[in-house]
């Protein structure tokens, strides 16, 4: 089992919590507000957070990982070749980029990668991966953007010789979205991936309501873990009450399998105070964290011919659980 992250506060200091003017801050009051409380899955991502999902990703239950690595191992030359040379790569959510190197390690080797751009939320854990690569891919310019990927931000100065923009989304994260916030952020992709541009993006399939239940809700409690650390944050950064032994992890599947849901379910009742705002939940009211849609083979596309993308290409293992999928902008030459 992997070890789970120690309890530090890193990132900022307990002593200085966020204000509401804050977008985190602001989110949550506005999520707890509602019905069904939600908060955003963005905000897992501290620099804890980022350390649990790495551990999560090498668990025997959580398939997605492994299998697009393995696409990515299988069919890495064929997308070097559809990529195209002197290509900028455009990486949102970033994390420790380790499932990237497979490509960078196939781009580098031939010398046709203009610039890497890893982006994150989560900034001193950026930094820090942006340094590893640096150090592993010598001459490769590494461009860190610490940002949320889902908000307007703006990329590095590219180098000159950059032929055109490649946005990689792996890990299938378009599944935490609703289809108009998938819709909405293909669109933006393809702005940022402009005239000519491309995403390369993974695509978690339909299958078996038993093979995901266990995969987000794994015997190690890893994820368990992770889905608890939001409130962990809340505590550190917005000055929050929150007594984790009082909420479990809870996974559902309910009507529809292709869509897995995360929720924080309170186990007594109690009052969650934010910001000197108080919330009253109930025993088995629940905060809803994180929806993980799953796709059926041209779920994705027809969402993204709709923002002015294209498929090209598409990849998947022997099974079908997962594909990595190639979209260009319109315009774009077929390769």
């Amino acid at each position: 089992m992997p070890s789970l992250p120690e309890e530090t506060d890193t990132e900022p200091s307990a002593s200085a919590p966020a204000s509401t003017a804050s977008a985190f801050g602001r989110d949550v009051l506005a999520g707890l507000a509602r019905r069904p409380r939600r908060i955003p899955a963005k905000y897992f991502y501290d620099e804890r957070g980022s350390r649990l999902f790495d551990a999560i990703t090498r668990l025997d239950a959580y398939y997605p990982t492994r299998t697009e690595r393995q696409i990515l191992l299988d069919h890495g030359d064929e997308m070097v070749e559809a990529i195209g040379k002197n290509a900028a790569l455009v990486e949102y959510g970033s994390g420790s980029s380790e499932k990237t190197r497979i490509l960078l390690d196939a781009l580098h080797a031939r010398r046709t990668l203009a610039a890497y751009v890893p982006i994150d939320i989560s900034a001193a854990f950026l930094e820090q991966s942006a340094e590893a690569l640096r150090g592993a891919y010598p001459g490769l310019p590494v461009l860190p953007v610490a940002a949320d990927y889902t908000r307007a931000f703006d990329l590095p100065d590219l180098p000159a010789e950059t032929s055109r923009v490649v946005v990689f989304f792996p890990g299938s994260t378009i599944g935490n979205f609703t289809p108009d916030e998938a819709r909405g952020f293909l669109r933006h992709a393809a702005e940022v991936a402009g005239d000519d541009g491309a995403l390369l993006i993974g695509v978690d399939q339909w299958k078996d309501a038993a093979v995901l239940r266990r995969a987000y809700d794994d015997p190690e409690g890893v994820t368990a873990a992770f889905n608890l650390n939001v409130l962990r944050r809340i505590n550190r950064e917005l000055d929050g009450d929150a007594d984790l032994d009082a909420w479990a992890h809870e996974v559902r599947l309910g009507e529809r399998p292709h869509r897995v849901e995360m929720h924080l379910r309170s186990r007594e009742a109690q009052t969650l105070t934010v910001l000197g705002h108080a919330f009253r939940f109930e025993a088995g009211e629940t905060i809803h964290t994180e929806d993980s849609h799953k796709f059926g083979p041209d779920g994705l596309a027809a969402l993204a011919q709709e923002a002015g993308l294209v498929r090209r290409k598409r990849w998947t293992d022997p099974r079908g659980w997962f594909a990595v999928e190639l979209y260009e902008t319109r315009g774009g030459a077929p390769r």
